[in-house]
């Protein structure tokens, strides 16, 4: 069976700092075959991503980055699948903003390669939008899942808080854009887009904030 690449678009409500609530649209990718699943990013209703998984058996949720919007769905899905949660250390402070008494199972450090569906990821540790944000890189599939760090406009959001804008350059620059231009780029919101077409994007972005 091959690996394959699907996307579920979830819809939750995040907490912004004056305790406001903002409505929010996630993607949600599944990669794997009709026998096991990898989940990136398990945000929002657990219930509508466990029916897209049916009965495959979930490797892995590996979690890009540990804002709530995008890991707020991870613990009622892997108690759901038996599933352990991936996320890299750099990110704890955060997940424990909304899991203060659960921790992560496995690190997602940089080089690691998670194998599913007989494709494997590689962890690309791009730090910029959270100190401990990453990119899983699978040349097989021509696609990087990215999280916030790169979104089909270009460079995800820097907050006021746990964004770094020289880290994000740096990362963007130097570990996403140089990906052969092919390289589909999978976001953790609104749509696909390519290295190629977004690299360019970057660049103008960057001329105009520099």
């Amino acid at each position: 069976m091959t690996a394959r690449v699907e996307c579920v678009v979830t819809t939750g409500v995040v907490a912004g700092p004056d305790a406001d609530t903002t409505p929010m649209e996630n993607n949600v990718w599944i990669v794997g075959d009709d026998e096991q699943a990898l989940v990136v990013d398990a945000a929002h209703e657990p219930d509508v991503i466990a029916t897209a998984l049916g009965d495959r058996r979930v490797v892995a949720i590996a979690c890009t980055h540990a804002h709530s919007g995008h890991v707020d769905a991870a613990v009622a899905l892997s108690d759901r699948t038996g599933a352990p949660i991936m996320l890299h250390p750099d990110d704890l402070e955060l997940w424990r903003r909304s899991f203060p008494s659960r921790v992560p199972d496995e690190e997602l450090v940089d080089g690691r390669v998670i194998d599913v569906a007989g494709t494997a990821l590689t962890v690309r540790h791009t730090p910029g939008h959270t100190p401990g944000s990453v990119s899983l890189y699978d040349p097989a599939l021509r696609s990087v899942f990215t999280g916030d760090m790169l979104l089909s406009r270009g460079p995800g959001a820097i907050g006021p808080e746990d964004s770094d804008f020289q880290a994000m350059t740096h990362s963007i620059r130097e570990r996403l854009v140089t990906l052969p231009p092919e390289t589909v780029v999978c976001p953790g919101h609104g749509d696909v887009t390519t290295v190629g077409e977004v690299g360019e994007r970057v660049e103008d972005w960057l001329r105009r904030i520099t």
